[in-house]
């Protein structure tokens, strides 16, 4: 056996027992998307190396030529999955369509190619190589920063690219070799040893990756309210200061609103702890779906509900209001079996606050002056005019 033939029979081992090493570290069941992806990937690479590259495969019932073209299916689908798993990392790219089709394209075209070994095998070359083109593009494009707390991103980019690169060549040169019709061993050697090189480097690319997304998972869901899924209390005031910072910056309105569950004890007491709460989710799920983007809605205490509202003309919390009513009018009755009302009160930014508290305690006072009225209205904070 010569090196070649050891190194490409050692790649589907080398494949399966990344993708179970990956398995024991992950899991499945809690794992999130990201993980589950990776380890798709590797587990089809592994199969498809297996029935592409090992000899054993020869005595099986199948033809030689349908487990062959099935195993370059199976790799072609590894390197899709991992092109998935890098866009949840990053940012997710155009070519969906493409990259879930190429598995399908490949095993279909090296079947027919068969009587013709050198084209079939140019073929695979050909896509395979697209596949890690656009891995190599996932990778260096800008993307989630944040998916990848806790790690350095550009070191892990080029730990990527230094994977995905060399095989990404090697294809390419093995593919332009054939076609030009220079035979002999070095453009399969390349393959085998770029092909061990991005199976080494692999699997601590994928642990960091999916480490990295655990992280940003968990420190997320430490700011964020388990029930409404809004920013909790102290995540909204520290993110507060960047919006108040930006508007004295920019010389620009911030307005803060502030809503609250109209009798949402009586509807706990009468209906239960268990209605009660999806009727709370499902408020916060109109304020999430209402409000603008680049807003900032939180759960400040129980029922009470603020946004802020950046860049906020006068009419601003008042069109806020008619969306959010709206809104609650149509789906509470759907839902829940039963109307919600709420009270709200807004407050502006003013030169002489001090921050949040200033404009909380503006925004309370015409809260209070809506709930005094009689409920489901909105008021504006005293002087608002002025």
């Amino acid at each position: 056996m010569s090196w070649t033939d050891a190194l490409f029979a050692l790649l589907p081992l080398q494949a399966l027992a990344a993708a179970l090493v990956l398995m024991a570290f992950i899991g499945w069941r809690h794992a999130n998307a990201g993980g589950r992806w990776s380890q798709l990937g590797l587990l089809a690479l592994g199969l498809g190396l297996t029935l592409a590259c090992s000899a054993w495969t020869q005595h099986l019932p199948l033809a030689p030529r349908a487990l062959h073209s099935l195993g370059l299916a199976l790799v072609s689908l590894g390197v899709s999955a991992l092109w998935w798993a890098a866009g949840l990392w990053l940012m997710p790219h155009r070519g969906r369509w493409l990259m879930g089709a190429a598995p399908l394209l490949l095993g279909t075209g090296h079947a027919v190619l068969w009587p013709q070994p050198e084209q079939a095998r140019t073929l695979a070359d050909l896509v395979l190589a697209a596949q890690l083109a656009a891995l190599g593009v996932a990778l260096t494009l800008p993307g989630r920063e944040q998916v990848l707390h806790g790690l350095h991103n550009r070191r892990w980019r080029l730990l990527g690219l230094s994977a995905v690169l060399p095989l990404l060549v090697a294809m390419l040169a093995r593919a332009g070799a054939t076609l030009l019709g220079h035979g002999g061993p070095w453009p399969d050697l390349l393959l085998a040893v770029t092909g061990q090189l991005a199976l080494l480097l692999a699997l601590p690319l994928l642990l960091l990756a999916w480490r990295g997304q655990t992280e940003a998972e968990l420190a997320r869901l430490a700011q964020t309210d388990g029930l409404t899924g809004l920013a909790d209390r102290s995540a909204f005031q520290a993110r507060s200061v960047d919006f108040i910072a930006m508007a004295r910056r920019f010389d620009e309105p911030l307005a803060l609103v502030l809503l609250d569950l109209d009798d949402f004890p009586a509807l706990r007491a009468e209906h239960g702890p268990e209605l009660a709460d999806r009727a709370l989710a499902l408020f916060a799920s109109c304020v999430q779906t209402q409000m603008r983007l680049g807003d900032l809605a939180g759960r400040l205490a129980g029922e009470q509900c603020g946004v802020l509202m950046a860049r906020c003309l006068p009419e601003g919390p008042q069109a806020l209001d008619a969306r959010l009513r709206a809104a609650l009018a149509e789906r509470a009755p759907a839902e829940l079996g039963l109307a919600l009302s709420y009270s709200a009160g807004w407050a502006r930014l003013r030169p002489g606050d001090r921050g949040l508290p200033d404009l909380l305690r503006r925004a309370e006072t015409a809260l209070y002056e809506a709930r005094r009225a009689g409920g489901g209205l909105l008021a504006a904070e005293p002087g608002v005019a002025d």
